[in-house]
């Protein structure tokens, strides 16, 4: 007789660095689409609004291919928190920080669900 499936992730480590990627990729993009809006209407600190936007746009596709270290998961934490502090520069900025900062609070509680829950054969 075979052995009976186990339910569950076949490798829940690449499984959860893959999520975690995306939502950097989704990030990034929508930080690269944020320029335009950003240089029509940012004000008098368009420069440095642009300039932040471009450099986390980076920081993200940077920290896609660091996921499988865990400090990476709490680095990625810097990009909601930077936007925050840009909020200063342009109001759109802090929103879209708090907007990040769920979707990667909710990627680490994935990750800890996931992780918490794997077999110990793994």
């Amino acid at each position: 007789m075979s052995e009976p499936a186990r339910p569950g992730l076949r490798n829940p480590l690449a499984a959860v660095r893959g999520a975690g990627a995306g939502a950097l990729v989704v990030e990034a993009l929508v930080l690269l689409l944020a320029i335009a809006p950003l240089a029509r209407i940012g004000g008098a600190e368009r420069g440095p609004a642009i300039g932040l936007v471009v450099a986390l746009a980076v920081v993200a596709g940077l920290l896609c291919g660091l996921l499988r270290h865990p400090w990476a998961w709490w680095a990625g934490l810097v990009i909601p928190v930077a936007l925050l502090a840009g909020g200063a520069l342009h109001w759109s900025l802090g929103v879209l920080g708090v907007v990040f900062g769920l979707l990667w609070g909710y990627m680490l509680n994935v990750r800890r669900t996931i992780l918490a829950n794997r077999p110990s054969d793994v």
